[in-house]
This record gives C-alpha cells, sequence and structure tokens, in this order.
C-alpha cells in the first residue's frame, strides 16, 4: 500500500500530544467527574484517559491538558473545538539519521528543544517537527494498492498523489491554522506494509522451523525496532522470547487464512484506514468476514446471531431480538468505487456497540446470561480447535507437554496448561484419554498405542498446534497430531436444567454416580454418535457434545426442541465471557500468557508437582514455588455500578501494584469484575495475606473507584453448581 506523507506516529523522541473532542467535565454528581459526549468522537476523550491510567501502571509520564494549557505549549494549534489533550512528554518521533545527530548535538550541547508532537485522531493525522520544517502525514481512508512489487525498487519513493493526500490538509489546517498561508518544503510518498492486525510479523514460521520473521512493522520500526529486535534474537538464540510476544507472532494467524488474497487485501486495507480510529471494546473487524463457518452458521444467524470473527471464524457472539444481521461483504467504507452499505443491520448494531459505557445490548447479554444461570443456555462452541494426538509414545509425550496428570483411565477429562521452559502458560486446553481401537472417524481415530482428545481455545488453534510439533519434533516423540478441528461442531449445554434436557435427547445415564464431572463417553444424540463431555467453562451443571459435522444441525435441532419447555434459550461468547470471569475461569492470553505462570494464575491444582512426573517447565515451577511469588492474580470487584473493560489501573494503598487484565460483568452477583496480576512496589512478596491486607482501587477514565480484592471465585466458591447442588 502507498502512503502519502512522512514519518510513523507510533514512534519515540520529542513530547507527543493527543488530542480529543470529548473530555472530563465536573458533575454535580456522586462520582464527581464525568466523561462529556460532546464532538465529534466522544470516544476519543475515553482513549486519552484510558492511556492515561494505563501509562501510571508502567510508570510513563503524562499529563491531561485544558485547552488553555495546550495552547500554551503548541501555540500554532487551534483548539476550539477541543476540551482537552493528553500530553506525554517523553513520546516523539525519531529516524536514523536524525537519531544520529541528535546524539552528537546532545553530547556537546545538553538540552536543545523541539516542539511537541502532535496526534489527532479524528481527523487521522499527524504532525512533527523535522529539521525547520514541519511535518505533516496521516492515514487515508482510500490508501493507493501496490499491485505490482519490485525487487529492483528498494528504498525507492513514488510522486506524491495529491487527489489521495488533500483529505488530510483540511484535517491539518482546522488544527495547525497558520498551514493554510505555508508553503511546501518537499514531499515523501512511499510504499508501507501493514499486516491484517496492524501489528508486526515476528517469531518462528509455522511451515519451516528455524525460519525466523521480522517485518510488517506498519510504520513503526523505528519505534518498535529495539525491542522486537532484542525480544527476536533472544528467540532464535532460546526459542522462546523473554516476553509475551504473541500478539506479534506469525502464528496467531491460521495457516488458511495467511495466503488467502481476499482476507490479506481486506484485512490490510481496514487496518490501515482505521489505523487511528478508537478502538472500542466490543468493536469488531468488517473485512475478512466470512472466511471459515461453523457447521450451524445459518441456524444460529436465523435465530438473531450477531457474529464475532476470531481467527478466521465466524463465532455466535451474542443474539439479538431485532431480526437476523448478516455480515454484508466488505465495502472498503466506500473506497475505490465501491458504494457503502446504506442498509447493514450488523453494521448498525456494531456501531450501536461504539461506547465506554454499558453498551446498548448490554440487557441483551444480561438474559443470556441470567438464563443460564436460572435454567439453561445453548453455546455453539465448534470454532475450538479439536486435535488427536495418538501412537506409540502419545503417553510419554502428553506426560511431558501437559502440566497435569493426564495419565488417567480412557474415560477421563483433564484441565491442564502447557508451560514453556521458563514455567510461562503457553496454553490451557482439556485432555480426554482415549480408548484404543479400530474405529476410524472424526470421534475416533484408528490408532496404535495411546490415544488423547484436546480441545484448545479457537483463538489460539495455530499456536497450540505449531508449539505441540515442535515439541513432538525437538523430542523425537513417536505419535502423531491429527487436526479434527474442520471435521466436528462442538455445542455445549450449560445450566442446572442441562440435565433434564440431555435425557431426552442422549441415549446415555446422566446421574452423577453414572456420569461424573471431567469425564467423557460415546454416546447417541437424536440418533447420531456424538462425544459427550461432562465440562464446564460457565461453571454450571452441563455438557459438552462434540459432534460430526454432519450431524450438527440434526443434534442442535433436537437439543433446542427438548430445552423449549425448560426455558433453553441460545447465547453467545459475550456471555461466556461474563459468566466465566464471574466464575473466575481463567482466559488464555488474558489472564494466562507466556510470561505467566500457573503458580502466578492460581492454578496450581493443573500442575503435577506432587508426582515424580517430569513436565515441561516444572523445574520453573519448582523454582518460583521455593522463592514464593512476586506477583499473583487477583480478582476485584466494583461496587459502584460502572463498566470495566481492562488495563486500567490497580490501586492499593495509594501506589499502582499492576493493572488490570480482562474485565466483565457479574450479572448473579450484580458488580463489574476484573482480574489483574498485583505486585509489591517495594519488591517483597506476594502472599495472600499481602493481597488481603490492601485498600483497592481501580481507576477508570481518571476516576478512581474503591475494589474489593478477592481470592477466589465471588461467585459459587465452593464450586458447588458444576457437581448438580442447586
Amino acid at each position: 500500500m502507498g502512503k502519502a506523507g512522512g514519518p510513523s506516529p507510533l514512534s519515540t523522541g520529542p513530547p507527543g500530544m493527543v488530542t480529543s473532542q470529548g473530555f472530563l467535565e465536573e458533575a454535580g454528581s456522586e462520582t464527581g467527574r464525568r466523561v462529556a459526549t460532546g464532538g465529534r468522537t466522544p470516544g476519543g476523550s475515553a482513549l486519552c484517559l484510558w492511556a492515561h491510567q494505563l501509562g501510571k501502571a508502567y510508570g510513563v509520564e503524562s499529563h491531561v491538558l485544558s485547552p488553555a494549557e495546550t495552547k500554551a505549549l503548541y501555540p500554532l494549534m487551534n483548539v476550539d473545538d477541543l476540551y482537552g489533550t493528553l500530553y506525554v512528554p517523553h513520546d516523539g518521533t525519531m529516524d536514523p539519521a536524525g537519531t544520529c545527530s541528535a546524539l552528537a548535538r546532545a553530547a556537546a550541547t545538553r538540552g536543545a528543544q523541539n516542539m511537541p508532537n502532535v496526534r489527532d485522531h479524528d481527523a487521522s493525522i499527524y504532525l512533527r517537527l523535522q529539521g525547520d520544517a514541519l511535518s505533516v502525514g496521516g492515514y487515508e481512508a482510500n490508501p493507493i494498492f501496490w499491485e505490482e512489487v519490485s525487487d529492483k525498487f528498494a528504498f525507492g519513493l513514488f510522486d506524491l498523489d495529491w487527489e489521495v493526500f488533500a483529505q488530510h490538509i483540511e484535517g491539518a489546517v482546522n488544527r495547525v491554522p497558520v498551514l493554510e498561508k505555508t508553503g511546501v518544503k518537499s514531499t515523501v510518498c512511499g510504499p508501507e506494509s501493514f499486516t491484517p492486525d496492524h501489528k508486526p510479523l515476528m517469531g518462528e514460521a509455522p511451515e519451516l522451523r528455524g525460519f525466523f520473521l521480522g517485518c510488517g512493522f506498519n510504520s513503526a520500526g523505528m519505534m518498535l525496532g529495539g525491542g522486537c529486535g532484542q525480544e527476536l534474537a533472544h528467540w532464535v538464540v532460546h526459542g522462546r522470547p523473554e516476553k509475551d510476544m504473541y500478539s506479534y507472532d506469525i502464528r496467531r494467524f491460521h495457516c488458511s487464512l495467511t495466503g488467502h488474497q481476499r482476507w490479506v487485501r481486506e484485512r490490510s486495507h481496514e487496518s490501515y484506514a482505521r489505523n487511528y480510529a478508537v478502538v472500542f471494546p466490543h468493536d469488531e473487524p468488517l473485512a475478512g468476514r466470512s472466511m471459515r463457518t461453523g457447521p450451524l452458521h445459518q441456524e444460529l444467524l436465523a435465530q438473531g446471531c450477531m457474529f464475532q470473527e476470531r481467527h478466521g471464524w465466524e463465532r455466535p457472539g451474542w443474539f439479538t431480538p431485532e431480526g437476523t444481521a448478516p455480515v454484508l461483504p466488505y465495502d472498503y467504507y466506500g473506497a475505490y468505487g465501491n458504494q457503502a452499505h446504506q442498509d447493514h443491520a450488523y453494521g448498525k448494531l456494531l456501531a450501536d456497540e461504539h461506547t465506554f459505557d454499558f453498551p446498548p445490548h448490554h440487557n441483551v447479554i444480561k438474559q443470556e446470561c441470567l438464563a443460564c444461570r436460572g435454567a439453561a443456555a445453548v453455546f455453539d462452541m465448534s470454532y475450538f480447535g479439536k486435535f488427536y494426538l495418538v501412537g506409540e509414545d502419545a503417553s510419554k509425550a502428553a506426560d511431558w507437554l501437559f502440566s497435569a496428570d493426564v495419565s488417567r483411565p480412557p474415560g477421563s477429562t483433564v484441565y491442564t496448561c502447557m508451560l514453556n521452559h521458563r514455567g510461562g502458560t503457553e496454553s490451557d486446553l482439556t485432555v480426554s484419554r482415549l480408548a484404543p481401537g479400530p474405529r476410524g472417524s472424526p470421534l475416533a481415530p484408528a490408532f496404535e498405542g495411546d490415544g488423547y482428545y484436546l480441545a484448545v481455545g479457537g483463538a489460539a488453534v495455530q499456536h497450540n498446534w505449531s508449539y505441540i510439533l515442535s515439541v513432538l519434533q525437538d523430542r523425537r516423540f513417536r505419535c502423531q497430531l491429527i487436526d479434527s478441528s474442520e471435521d466436528l461442531g462442538l455445542i455445549s449445554i450449560q445450566g442446572p436444567a442441562s440435565r433434564a434436557i440431555l435425557r431426552e435427547v442422549l441415549d446415555a445415564d446422566l446421574s452423577n454416580e453414572a456420569f461424573p464431572f471431567s469425564t467423557h463417553k460415546l454416546v447417541t444424540a437424536a440418533g447420531h454418535l456424538v462425544r459427550a463431555m461432562r465440562l464446564s467453562f460457565v461453571g454450571e451443571l452441563g455438557w459438552e457434545l462434540h459432534i460430526p459435522r454432519p450431524s450438527c444441525v440434526p443434534v442442535y435441532r433436537a437439543v433446542m426442541a427438548a430445552g423449549a419447555k425448560h426455558g433453553l434459550v441460545p447465547a453467545g461468547y459475550r456471555a461466556i465471557d461474563n459468566l466465566s470471569i464471574e466464575k473466575g475461569y481463567r482466559h488464555w492470553h488474558a489472564d494466562l500468557r507466556p510470561d505467566d505462570s500457573p503458580l502466578e494464575a492460581g492454578l496450581a491444582f493443573a500442575c503435577k508437582l506432587k508426582a515424580a512426573t517430569p513436565f515441561l517447565g516444572r523445574e520453573a515451577l519448582e523454582e518460583q514455588r521455593a522463592q514464593g511469588l512476586r506477583r499473583r492474580l487477583v480478582c476485584f470487584t466494583v461496587d459502584e455500578r460502572v463498566p470495566i473493560f481492562g488495563l486500567e489501573a490497580i490501586w492499593r494503598d495509594g501506589h499502582v501494584v499492576g493493572h488490570t487484565r480482562r474485565a466483565g460483568f457479574g450479572f448473579a452477583i450484580d458488580k463489574s469484575i476484573a482480574y489483574g496480576y498485583v505486585r509489591d512496589p517495594s519488591g517483597g512478596l506476594v502472599s495472600p495475606d499481602f493481597v488481603k491486607s490492601g485498600d483497592y482501587a481501580l481507576e477508570r477514565m481518571g476516576v478512581t473507584y474503591p475494589a474489593q480484592a478477592h481470592l477466589k471465585s465471588p461467585f459459587d466458591p465452593d464450586n458447588k453448581r458444576v457437581k448438580g447442588i442447586y
């Protein structure tokens, strides 16, 4: 893609400033200051305040300025339409030649000063000082695609297309009016490589061991180059980076997507065109949709499903009572001669979710959650990864790969983690032991030796697949990993009425004695063979049905018919997120990352440390256990009715001790809930007593709210409901 303009807007150096057309105002209410909703985009103020509060957790200095203070700092700026700005003294821009020159000058002169850089997210422009000139650039909605890349073009430039770049002039002149009478010294227009999610591509290629990528820096190479280079070097030498780099890891994309021209083109365009757009908590892409759909897609669409996109999959987000809302083909936001969609039910419902308050469909999701707690809900989880680990050394591989003891009899299912050599969590998943046999089907492939069925989170399928394969290869285990993700559907029926519903569908005894928690069986459902597992990710009595793809629709319809008189409702992942956080269940790469240990995350029960069996990461966990924990994952609830979304600063006794990783709303307890890792500012151990002895608050949009810390789940802490005790 071509980009008209100059330097990167996301880099470091001189001070930076972010403008906002919505900001704090004084209000005569119990909570004091509130976020105003005036101006072109009320989300702009929330963006500023969110960055301001998160910076406190990382020690990044920033200041909230009034329009008058902004004018004094940047006299050229028009502040008439601003409520305020976020000023970051140590932010800015650098380029290779300028960096060298600046270092030389600084050594001789000590203390030369540049105006601050300015980024206006509403106008999608940036302005920064470059020598004796002011550089103006931005991100347009209609960037030019470079269709014929030539290896002879290296470090070349294009002629500036003023028709494309002109859209930035109006915003730049509005923000800095003197530009209207200022001449143009020079122009720069060169190609930019933008990835489908606006993040770099790093790490070992899934297709070729030993081949590492470090590319696709999306106009932010100077900002990211130092840290990414250091992590990539560590990655090559030690097999993994020191820090959590999953968001940049090439394995975050499924192999079916990376070579798909339409998906890459559409998503790369949207990531560029929306580079300065406010990212709302429940936003979804409109590009590259409907790439991978589950067997129940049409059934759910007819029920009013609002789909979310994850890893190319269309998974159910929530169900609207307003009718069907299909995702339409990407319209490039009206660019390149495309007609922008005028009547797009999905787009309109999604736009309604663009808020940092409780979303307008909060009560719809509430009904899904309370139906699950009070009766039953059915969740389509077909986008989950479904692998078989089989062969002569499958048990040896399982013992080494999985932190929990999975060497149990066939019919057992175990929740476990996979760790790296530093004790960090590469995955959490369920592992089911299979009985050997001649059967060859998606439910039970033929194998000799031992066999396990693995169910992994859908958004991390490629990461799990690549990680398991690399371990099998490095340890030379004689076993096979089979991917049946596309061959099987998965529906989960959860809630106090789930047993009564499934008794009408399954030909199995579902009593506690015959079908206890964490077990699985091959059974018949409405005449179709399925694998039933008694598991829950929402903290209720329930079963998962793993179903061959051709059988998914008839089995789903049978479940819905049987559940009609029991209050069964279809529900989506927005409900799962809130139900699971209310119960305290972990989400990988939210509560659990490759730099978090299961001990820190409260998952010691998923580690076979009492047994003598070696497993990957064991030595690191034993050392950490002996030395004590320096941080600990803690649950927080807020009594005041305010939405919490994650990344809020955590205050303990007047000090910032971390930030929230994940947040949601617990409808059964009627409170906002958040999880975050707490550390001791003095560097000491974080014991349960340390956690319980502090006074806590969460900072949301510049306002702190008292919070209660919990070491156990605030909902059903004794785990009675998953046992069927109500």
